[in-house]
Formats: structure tokens, sequence, C-alpha cells
């Protein structure tokens, strides 16, 4: 958090479900980013110093899938925290880097805004938080 407001970074190819990532991260108090696929989420995260939270979708178009875009930040840029959401596949946390979270579809809001804000409270990204 460089400006005081933790921002998230959305990366869901469903418009629909995308806006509504951007609602549920913009009435946590946090600051909502967009893109609809791992592609636009690097070029995004090349750009910006001030990502502290990406949460993204496991199946989308592109290059890689969410569980790939996940190890890949984990690689690139350590600090991030990370969210994993996936309506379709099952994906034990073991399978994505060490400190993230995995949640199924359909997601109860609260639950991931509890989970954004004990992640964004740690200054460990590999720490779990729940």
């Amino acid at each position: 958090m460089k400006n005081g407001r933790p921002v998230v970074l959305i990366v869901e190819d469903n418009t629909i479900i995308r806006m509504s990532a951007v609602d549920l991260v913009l009435s946590a108090g946090y600051e909502a980013l967009e893109a609809g696929d791992a592609d636009e989420a690097i070029r995004i995260l090349e750009g910006r110093e001030d990502i502290d939270l990406v949460f993204t979708d496991v199946q989308m178009p592109g290059t890689m899938d969410g569980i790939k875009l996940s190890h890949y930040i984990r690689d690139r840029w350590p600090p991030l925290k990370l969210i994993v959401a996936s309506g379709a596949a099952i994906v034990e946390e073991s399978m994505l880097p060490v400190g993230s979270r995995f949640f199924s579809k359909p997601y109860d809001d609260l639950t991931i805004t509890e989970a954004m804000t004990r992640l964004l409270a740690s200054d460990d990204p590999k720490a779990r938080s729940l």
C-alpha cells in the first residue's frame, strides 16, 4: 500500500463477474484495477508499482491461466498478495504459490473481503492468513 489505500488488480475474462468483483473491492475501500486476461494483467503490473493484491480467475483465454499467472506474479513480484478463484476447477492451495488463497465460485463476498483484509494486513506475502 503505497498511497494509503490498497490497490487490487482483478483478472477476470467474464465482464459481468469482473464488474461484480470491482464493486466488491470498491465497497471494501480499496482501489480496483481490471484486466481481462493474464497478458493484460502483466502489462498493468509492469506499468504500476502500487498494486498490493491480485484477485484472479483460474480459467481465462490467453497465454496463461490464473494458476500460471499466480506463479508468474510470485516469481516476478514477490511482495504481491494473491487470491485465486474458479467456478469450474477445483484447485488445491498446494498448487498455488505459498501464501495464496483459493475460493470456489460463487464465492461469498464477505469471505473474499475478509481474506483481502487479512492478506493486506500481513507484511509477509507467503504467510497463511486464515
